[in-house]
């Protein structure tokens, strides 16, 4: 083949990678920029080839294309474009854990776009500025560089960026405690994600961020909706999106809680596979998640398994390593954990707190602490009236555990009338929220307030319901445990009778002679005839007749 030969058959390859990354079909992108010689390529085809390493989760490689293409940027006097890949490499190190290196290539991208006039490679830094800010607590400077951002997307004509800037604003209002307006921002980013306004990468990026908001603020409702979307979009991408990891552990998120299991264990997996290359922070929590499952059906070695690799992969197993180690009688080793967890997470709020928390009181009410576990619900209840107080909403997650929390102390130190109104409000939450698990697990205690206050029958429905919720998730320790108190309860028999004079009762009610019901029971006729005569002088009767009449009137017969 000779050299002209061979020049045309690479330009006819770099025009079909090119017009591949248009299509966003990176994989063939991918596949065509790797067999060409890396000297044939422009920066621009390299900015092209980490692209499509990125999407195809080929992270390492992406850097290296990105380092490429700032190369040949910064050669060419391109002060913008090297600025971009710049600040890209901050954010894929960022992303990898490498803080000092990618705070290196920050500096860099300041460098390259500090003199330029405005541009839009500058929103980049404006968002990092905001970000930064707001995480020293400073809000006004925060907004202020989120508006900044703002200005320069709509002048410069970004909707992508336009659409992160709303983002950014939304994140410090809801930093500063505004949450009904934070929100409000975050789903206009979200609608201009699912309208198609943005391009891919921004698509993902916008759906990613607003999720974790979305949960963040223990907006439930909204995570579920968002997060519908966000797996509508990625099952619309070509098979190599990026974002189909991130958008799916938040999936599992919903579906763990929404109590569709097996969905959540398929989803984990998936989750995981698409990760762990390249983040595996994020993978940990669709591990943890998986932990969660397997400890309520009761696979407690297989739930140690997974809290083990969530710890591995950088995420604290807790608050489900210390009920795992409550449910293998370690309670004390649970309650000291919680507690190292709670004050070393003294900063963390929301969800993982809150989870926290319910956890120290569920533990700490089994060893007998209710002092503890008083003050650990308190807390609890802080949380939710600061939450309402900052959005307005009361029935969120935090209310429905705080009120749970609440109401399972006030048992236990022997307050039915304070416990039964908390506990039927955690049960209205929870199945307002659509939380089975812990709706059932409420309905348990819920039951044991109803005996104590002498209402078995309302203890017998509230039991049915937790079996039959916890049998449906296969929870199959609770559902036992459920099963058990319910046969406990059994509603109390007429006239103090036994099970067998209720059986000898029904037949004669029927009509049967002494003979025929010593042959029903397989007993003797002497042995029917005393059972009669216990049930006589147990309901003041003295005849078939009038026992019958006592057998319809309270519904043996």
């Amino acid at each position: 083949m000779t050299g002209r030969t061979i020049d045309r058959a690479a330009a006819d390859t770099l025009r079909r990678a090119r017009d591949a990354a248009a299509r966003e079909a990176w994989a063939e992108a991918y596949r065509l920029l790797g067999g060409l010689d890396p000297a044939r390529l422009t920066p621009d085809d390299c900015a092209v080839f980490a692209d499509a390493a990125w999407w195809t989760s080929r992270i390492e490689e992406s850097i290296v294309q990105r380092m490429r293409a700032y190369s040949g940027y910064v050669a060419a006097g391109a002060a913008r474009e090297a600025g971009l890949m710049a600040w890209l490499l901050f954010y894929e190190h960022q992303l990898a854990g490498r803080t000092a290196v990618a705070a290196g290539w920050l500096r860099r991208a300041r460098a390259h776009l500090r003199g330029e006039p405005e541009c839009v490679e500058q929103c980049y830094l404006a968002w990092v500025d905001a970000e930064a800010a707001q995480e020293r607590g400073a809000f006004d400077e925060a907004m202020a560089a989120a508006r900044r951002m703002a200005g320069i997307a709509r002048r410069c004509g970004s909707p992508d960026l336009l659409a992160m800037s709303v983002q950014a604003q939304a994140g410090v209002l809801v930093s500063q405690g505004h949450l009904r307006d934070g929100l409000d921002l975050l789903d206009d980013a979200m609608c201009a994600a699912m309208a198609g306004e943005l391009s891919s990468f921004f698509t993902g990026w916008t759906y990613c961020l607003g999720l974790q908001q979305a949960m963040a603020c223990v907006d439930l409702e909204r995570a579920a909706e968002w997060t519908d979307e966000a797996m509508r979009w990625c099952a619309s991408m070509p098979e190599e999106n990026n974002y189909r990891g991130l958008c799916r552990v938040h999936r599992v998120q919903v579906l763990e809680l929404r109590g569709n299991w097996a969905e959540a264990l398929a989803e984990a997996e998936r989750a995981c596979a698409e990760l762990l290359p390249y983040e595996r922070r994020m993978a940990a929590e669709a591990v943890y998640l998986v932990g969660q499952i397997q400890r309520r059906r009761g696979d407690l070695t297989t739930a140690g398994e997974s809290y083990d690799r969530t710890h591995e992969l950088g995420r604290d197993p807790q608050p489900g390593l210390a009920l795992l180690r409550l449910a293998q009688g370690k309670a004390d080793a649970s309650a000291t954990a919680l507690r190292l967890a709670l004050a070393n997470g003294a900063e963390a709020g929301g969800l993982e707190r809150c989870g926290l928390l319910a956890a120290q009181v569920e533990v700490c009410l089994a060893l007998g602490r209710t002092a503890e576990a008083d003050t650990a619900a308190g807390e609890l209840r802080s949380l939710a009236r600061e939450w309402q107080r900052r959005c307005g909403s009361a029935t969120t997650l935090l209310h429905a555990s705080a009120a749970a929390a609440s109401g399972a102390v006030a048992f236990a130190a022997g307050d039915v009338g304070r416990a039964l109104p908390l506990l039927r409000r955690a049960l209205a939450l929870w199945l307002e929220l659509r939380v089975p698990y812990q709706a059932a697990q409420v309905r348990m205690t819920l039951a044991a307030a109803d005996r104590a206050a002498g209402d078995d029958e309302t203890a017998r429905m509230e039991l049915r319901a937790a079996e039959q919720a916890f049998r449906q998730l296969g929870a199959v320790p609770d559902a036992r445990r459920a099963a058990a108190l319910l046969a406990d309860v059994r509603p109390g028999r007429p006239g103090g009778l036994t099970e067998r004079e209720i059986q000898v009762l029904r037949l004669v009610a029927a009509g049967r002679t002494n003979r025929a019901v010593a042959a029903e029971l397989v007993i003797s006729e002497h042995t029917v005839a005393r059972h009669l005569n216990n049930i006589f002088a147990k309901l003041d009767v003295s005849s078939r007749a009038a026992a019958t009449a006592y057998a319809y009137r309270h519904g043996i017969a």
